[in-house]
């Protein structure tokens, strides 16, 4: 049998980075980035290699990391039958943040942080500068608005999953009536 206390701390535990992820995303959604867009092309592109040089940190790698580890091993823990509702709730959080969080990130944001790193602003003409930041902010914010708007359902999902006091589904009350 699996220890009552345990599973709630991990779920405390996982959702807590989750939302922390979904924090820092929406943070930057409302405030950094309407910030970023009343910069000139030179100061916007030297922000944000200096944002994502300062991201590559322990605390958040271990937020964002965090998530993506703890959430299966949630969801892992929490199956008990094929109708568990908070199984169903964790699996679907989980799918939502190794695409929509973690995937758009690596595959998305990252590369687009790569480029901008790799961009020699001393060396660049304004037209070029120009270039880069169209190439870049666009791209960039779409990206980072999906992968906000996933961090935020990965948390309704676990506030949900948390919250949920009927482990079964809802619908196998109307079946075995």
């Amino acid at each position: 049998m699996k220890n009552t206390y345990m599973l709630i701390l991990l779920l405390i535990i996982t959702a807590t980075a989750a939302a922390l992820s979904a924090g820092v995303f929406f943070a930057w959604s409302c405030s950094v980035i309407p910030g970023l867009a009343q910069m000139a092309d030179r100061e916007y592109i030297l922000a944000m290699q200096s944002f994502n040089k300062a991201i590559l940190n322990p605390v958040f790698f271990a937020v964002f990391m965090g998530a993506l580890v703890l959430l299966p091993v949630s969801t892992f823990m929490n199956y008990t039958n094929p109708t568990n509702l908070r199984f169903w709730l964790l699996l679907a959080a989980t799918i939502v943040y190794a695409v929509g969080v973690f995937g758009v990130t690596a595959f998305g944001n990252v590369p687009l942080n790569e480029s901008l790193a790799a961009f020699n602003l001393s060396a660049a003409s304004a037209s070029d500068i120009a270039a880069a930041r169209i190439n870049f902010e666009g791209p960039w914010v779409n990206l980072h608005t999906i992968r906000t708007v996933a961090a935020v359902v990965v948390v309704v999902l676990l506030v949900t999953a948390c919250l949920s006091t009927d482990r079964s589904l809802v619908l196998n009350k109307f079946i075995t009536q």
